[in-house]
Formats: C-alpha cells, sequence, structure tokens
C-alpha cells in the first residue's frame, strides 16, 4: 500500500505537516489512542509504533477491524470502519501526528510539486482502504469459519500473487479478525489441512487446493 509520504523527503515532510497544522502524541504500550471521534475529520498519522482498532461485541468477543504499523494511517475520513463502537489500542510505545483533513486543502503549499505528490499519495489510501474495506465485508457475511478462512487465505494469496501466505496475526488475533471462536478456527484450520487444502508451519500459510474448484494452486 501507498505511504502518506512516500517520494518526499523528510524536510518536505515536515514542511507538510507545519503547513497542516498537525499535532503529535506520544502514547504508553497499551494505552487507548482518544485522539479521534465521529465527528472529526481527522487523519492519523503513525510515527511510529503499532496499534489496533477493536470492536467490542455485545457478548464480550472481540474483532480486529485493522492492525496499523508505522507510516501508515487511520481516522475517520479513511477508515475501514463505519460507527463509533471501536478502540485503539497501541500495542506499543507509539507516536501519531493529527492532521485535519480540511487545512490538507488550505495549504500555502499547494503549488509545490511535493504537495501534489502527497495529495496523490492520500488519494491512492483512500482508495486502498475502500478495497480493504470491501474485502473485510465479503470476509465477514461468509457464513462458516471454514468458508470465512478460506476467503482470507484467498484475498491474501491475490494481494501477494503468491500460494504463501504470511499471517500478520498470531492465531488468537486472527480468530478476532475473523470474528470467529478460536477454538473452533483450530478445528477448522486442522480439517483444511486434513483434507489437503493447506499446510501450516508457523505463521506460514501455503494454499494447495481451492475448495470450490478443487483443484491444485498453480505457483505464480
Amino acid at each position: 500500500m501507498k505511504k502518506l509520504f512516500d517520494s518526499l523527503t523528510d524536510k518536505q515532510r515536515e514542511k507538510l505537516l507545519k503547513s497542516f497544522e498537525a499535532h503529535t502524541y506520544n502514547y504508553k504500550k497499551n494505552a487507548l489512542i482518544t485522539g479521534l471521534s465521529s465527528n472529526d475529520n481527522m487523519i492519523a498519522y503513525i510515527e511510529k509504533g503499532y496499534i489496533q482498532i477493536i470492536k467490542n461485541e455485545d457478548n464480550g468477543s472481540r474483532i480486529i477491524l485493522e492492525e496499523l504499523e508505522e507510516e501508515e494511517v487511520f481516522g475517520t475520513v479513511l477508515s475501514t470502519f463505519t460507527n463509533t463502537d471501536f478502540e485503539i489500542i497501541a500495542k506499543e510505545d507509539t507516536t501519531v501526528s493529527y492532521i485535519d483533513y480540511h487545512l490538507i486543502f488550505q495549504s500555502d503549499l499547494l503549488n509545490r510539486d511535493y504537495y501534489n505528490e502527497f495529495v496523490q499519495n492520500l488519494f491512492s489510501i483512500i482508495a486502498e482502504k475502500e478495497k480493504e474495506k470491501n474485502e473485510r465485508i465479503s470476509i465477514l457475511t461468509k457464513k462458516t469459519i471454514r468458508n470465512k478462512l478460506l476467503e482470507y487465505f484467498e484475498i491474501m494469496s491475490k494481494k501477494h500473487s503468491s500460494k504463501y501466505i504470511y499471517l500478520p496475526y498470531n492465531f488468537t488475533d486472527l480468530a478476532d479478525y475473523l470474528g470467529v471462536d478460536r477454538c473452533a478456527m483450530s478445528r477448522e484450520l486442522k480439517y483444511l489441512k486434513e483434507e489437503g487444502f493447506i499446510e501450516v508451519k508457523g505463521k506460514r500459510i501455503t494454499l494447495l487446493k481451492r475448495q470450490d474448484e478443487n483443484l491444485l494452486y498453480k505457483y505464480y
């Protein structure tokens, strides 16, 4: 995915952040990040660190909506989530800069080439976030754990053009991402291995055949 300041120098980034009147905050590990609300047109840029955006269900379970690392962005303007029933948690010491979306288009740097590069990066990110949102809907609307897993694997395989998938999560977080019970997911992974659909080695999943076609995956 594009980064917000791709192709820009550190000096150009600092000029843009100053022009946008960005505010920077530091969060300790496991701290709740509260710099956003449903009424904020804010873009939050992760200077360093790692966060999770989590939706807590009424039954006590949780769903990981997003996991984001250094140089990635989140916020109501470009989010894959659509309601306010979520928490944003710093999973390690994290620094976040907040940018008012409206101030981007009132910048005194409008005529600079690097400003235009920044805006192009931003629009690319917004488009990618929309695609991710649709992918997430496709996963969560599957009725069975097996189909949720296979849909996730298929999306990841296409994204990286490979039958090898390296999970960005541990298996507990993967269950939370899929919105399923951890033990039930483990059983389904075991069945998929026994039936020859996948191989599992640590966080690496190798896709062997498709469920719908019952055909071996081809090397990309």
